[in-house]
């Protein structure tokens, strides 16, 4: 089972809070804007939040009406972060790793989970353990690596031409599913690679409706401003899916 807690490395989190501090990162320009826009009425709702980091998304998830908001994550330093800069009274921040969520007995009308699905090896046991903390018609909506990007087995992501713009993306390794190591702030990053079919299936085998899914792309006013952005024409970055509950 998987329990990697690369947050809690110095050098990692450093990096990562860097990143996280630039306002064109991808996670604010593409992945944020995608993941709220899938968030049903939150008004009066219970939230879990898996890999909550800073715990920036539990403050927004009380902005849009929820009731109380549990953020888990493995990082002691996320936490700390997340206790001194987006704490709140109706928020609990709970340091425990997403593989281990058996003990928790309350129950949740939405489960959130950003950019953290990808560093989970069992992803179907991940899948039964949040149908069954939520409420009949609960929601769960997740972010992750989009499974072209998690695919590879090295870092030759790009073919360019000889004005070094990018001609597509070198895709190999799909259908070879498990462990990925990469360089990504440090090196030796644990990440697992599932297809579409797999991640899919998973959810409906717990018993989830799938609602939605989104391949989030930015606009072209975004790619003009950041011509880094282009990339998206030839692969996205992100997989979001709505999983709904039976009631």
């Amino acid at each position: 089972m998987s329990n990697q807690n690369i947050y809690d490395n110095q050098e990692f989190f450093d990096g990562y809070k860097k990143l996280r501090d630039d306002p064109s990162a991808a996670n604010y320009v593409v992945e944020k804007p995608a993941l709220f826009s899938l968030a049903p009425d939150l008004n009066n709702k219970s939230v879990l939040d898996l890999g909550c980091g800073y715990g920036e998304n539990c403050i927004r998830f009380l902005e849009l009406g929820a009731r109380k908001v549990t953020g888990l994550d493995i990082s002691a330093k996320m936490l700390e972060m997340a206790r001194n800069e987006n704490s709140s009274p109706r928020i609990e921040y709970i340091n425990k790793s997403m593989t281990d969520l058996d003990d928790i007995t309350d129950k949740f009308d939405v489960v959130f989970s950003s950019l953290a699905v990808h560093y989970i090896e069992d992803f179907d046991k991940l899948a039964r353990d949040v149908y069954r903390l939520l409420n009949p018609g609960g929601y769960f909506i997740f972010s992750q690596e989009h499974p072209l990007t998690t695919a590879l087995l090295n870092a030759d992501y790009w073919t360019r031409n000889s004005e070094n713009d990018i001609i597509h993306y070198n895709l190999t390794t799909y259908t070879v599913e498990g462990e990925r190591k990469v360089a990504w702030l440090v090196d030796g990053v644990t990440k697992y690679h599932r297809t579409f079919s797999t991640i899919i299936n998973s959810l409906l085998g717990s018993g989830f409706v799938i609602e939605k899914m989104l391949e989030p792309v930015p606009g072209s006013d975004i790619m003009e401003k950041c011509p880094a952005y282009k990339r998206y024409i030839h692969k996205p970055d992100f997989l979001l899916i709505k999983a709904r509950k039976n009631s």
